[in-house]
């Protein structure tokens, strides 16, 4: 561990002010810790691991209401229930969400309600959490066990119980009540060593396993459901249960446990909201491989042989592994730019080569114009990245530079390096898609079509040359997974802002009146693939797009205004009055809070269903044409009924 001023750096790779606890409180004391939130991130971020449930605990005490007159921070919706004592989870998660820049609303049940909080019906007019953490211990099956047991016994109860929560499970999700998380259950030493024979031991472990096995198959079976695996966070050394308050709180999983929970929960949540990253930019010289390139030349870098060249050769592995699941890996280093692509392309232990780089940016200019130009050319938001470097003073120059970036520290020991990069879960998403697998190649055929925009004097000329082709049509089944995907991760071209899951978009898809559009678009480079949605409802003569979400890939290719065209000339063909939109203004989509009413559309009040949202609506007399640059195939297909 290394010391800088009166912050350490620790395993995790985040610097930590001792501090920071003390100014949080001072905050609160002083009565502001509510008008200057703006701080609290930051805050958070320097805190250790260690004082996060007590800033959790202070900030648990705020009004939303009044946090948010003041700072942008979405506020979430999380019901906790579980077998036994819950509320002690509330502190952590609070705290894990704020580092992420959100607000906890926490709606903690009974304890031992899950079964019923599970399988009650939602009442009419009651408002749905975002998601709801059902949290289940070892008591959520030796409860069921009487003195004196055998292996059978514990089998037969985890069965029993095991179905119990299965039911309970399908209808929570029967009733379309959100997203909800499970975990998979420790066994305590406690219980395996209450049999003296040893084969009895290894029979109770595989019937645990079984059940646990159970616990996450519920994630295959239902698209809604998620399972946060204990076993890794115990596998490192966090205790399952605290003895003392599991006997006299009935709070079975240790407060280490819930917090590492917490902090996997809080992931989860993110990537419900939309906050997943897509980019990891990486340092050079002592992050990627060790020593330094400019000194050392592409063959003295430490790198592939020894103990630290290993250490480095396996974070690239990690790397690599992530690259390959639609991470796109970019560069932002001050080296010569030669003497990096030379390295790249011929060092013999190099795993990362440079076409495993969206973007290689090795130059003298300072990293956080280097990521400024990486997000302008790949046309991400800044908020889409990560950045990683072992330099105190770059992480904290990009911090504060470009505080929508994700920064990692990674120290001097580059055997730490995975666990620093993998602690937050920047990438985290509920499901692959092909879109995922294809991401990379996709983005360094931008880079094509970037060098194509250059040969034209005019943008217009540059699009008439591109030959671009727009689809409209439902999507294939295999495509609803990437649907559901660009509601949860998209925020920029993003009208209504309603994240939905899989299972979300297969019931609009099915019920009578609602439907879905998928957007596919390709041009002379390539196919962009699936990159955008349209929600659309039938309300007696009305059309209405309830949602309009396309990929940050495409903007300013006139395939938005394609979609809109479209829409109301299907409107219009098919009989309807009218088309109306939905427009929910975050900070994140202000770049379009004007494109309804650019394609014709005016205000007509708020929508009752979202107060924060604005109604627009086209009567159908003036459709402007789609763009002449592009070729436009719309397939609706029927709309039968009407969604009322």
């Amino acid at each position: 561990m290394t010391e800088t001023g009166n912050r350490t750096f620790g395993a995790s790779g985040t610097w930590h002010d001792p501090q920071a606890l003390g100014t949080l409180r001072a905050l609160h004391r002083a009565g502001t810790l509510a008008t200057e939130y703006g701080r609290v991130r930051a805050l958070l971020a320097r805190m250790p691991a260690t004082d996060l449930p007590a800033a959790g605990q202070l900030l648990a005490r705020l009004d939303a209401k009044e946090v948010c007159r003041h700072a942008d921070a979405p506020v979430v919706t999380v019901a906790v229930t579980g077998h036994s004592t819950v509320a002690p989870l509330v502190a952590p998660l609070t705290a894990e969400l704020a580092r992420h820049g959100m607000l906890l609303e926490a709606k903690v049940a009974p304890y031992g309600s899950y079964l019923q909080d599970l399988m009650r019906p939602a009442a009419a007019g009651d408002e749905q959490p975002q998601l709801t953490l059902c949290l289940l211990d070892a008591h959520t099956v030796f409860d069921d066990v009487t003195v004196p047991w055998r292996v059978e016994d514990v089998e037969a109860a985890a069965r029993a119980r095991l179905s119990l929560v299965a039911g309970a499970v399908r209808t929570h999700q029967k009733a379309g009540r959100g997203l909800l998380v499970l975990n998979t259950v420790p066994l305590h030493r406690r219980y395996t060593h209450q049999l003296v024979d040893l084969r009895s031991r290894a029979r109770l472990g595989a019937v645990w396993r079984d059940f646990n096995r159970g616990l996450l198959s519920l994630a295959e079976q239902h698209p809604g459901v998620v399972i946060v695996d204990l076993d890794p966070l115990v596998a490192e050394g966090v205790p399952a249960c605290d003895p003392r308050t599991a006997q006299y709180a009935r709070a079975r999983l240790s407060d280490a446990l819930l917090a590492a929970y917490a902090r996997e929960a809080a992931h989860v949540v993110r990537a419900r909201v939309g906050r997943t990253r897509k980019c990891l930019v990486l340092d050079l010289d002592g992050t990627l491989w060790g020593g330094v390139l400019g000194e050392d030349g592409p063959g003295g870098v430490d790198l592939g042989s020894g103990l630290r060249g290993e250490a480095f050769q396996e974070f690239q592995r990690v790397l690599g592994q992530l690259g390959a699941q639609g991470v796109l890996l970019a560069v932002s280093s001050k080296n010569d730019t030669d003497a990096v692509r030379e390295t790249l392309r011929t060092h013999p232990a190099m795993v990362l080569r440079e076409d495993d780089f969206v973007r290689v940016n090795a130059n003298w200019k300072a990293k956080h114009d280097n990521l400024r130009d990486i997000a302008d050319r790949l046309g991400l938001g800044l908020d889409s990245f990560v950045f990683v470097d072992d330099s105190l003073f770059e992480c904290g120059l990009v911090a504060e530079q470009l505080p929508e970036v994700a920064v990692v520290r990674v120290d001097e020991e580059p055997a730490l390096h995975p666990s620093a990069l993998l602690a937050d879960g920047w990438f985290d998403l509920f499901e692959l898609t092909e879109a995922d697998l294809e991401r990379a190649g996709r983005y360094r055929t931008e880079a094509l079509r970037q060098d194509f925009r250059e040969d034209f004097g005019s943008y217009q000329d540059y699009l008439e040359g591109l030959g671009l082709e727009v689809l409209l049509r439902p999507p294939e089944e295999s495509e609803i997974a990437r649907v559901s995907q660009l509601t949860l991760r998209t925020n920029q071209f993003h009208l209504a802002t309603e994240r939905l899951q899989v299972s979300q978009v297969s019931a609009r898809m099915e019920r009578p009146g609602l439907h879905v559009i998928a957007v596919r678009a390709r041009d002379r480079f390539g196919d962009h693939g699936l990159v955008g949605a349209l929600f659309l409802r039938h309300d007696a003569e009305v059309l209405r797009i309830d949602n309009f979400v396309l990929s940050c890939r495409v903007f300013s290719r006139g395939i938005e205004s394609a979609c809109v065209t479209a829409v109301l000339e299907f409107a219009r063909d098919t009989g309807a009055g009218a088309v109306t939109g939905r427009d929910r203004p975050t900070p994140r989509n202000s770049a379009f809070a004007s494109f309804y009413a650019e394609h014709g559309f005016a205000v007509t009040g708020t929508d009752p269903d979202h107060p924060d949202a604005v109604t627009l609506r086209h009567d159908l007399g003036d459709i402007t044409p789609a763009p002449t640059h592009l070729r436009l195939q719309a397939a609706f297909g029927p709309f039968d009924g009407d969604s009322a």
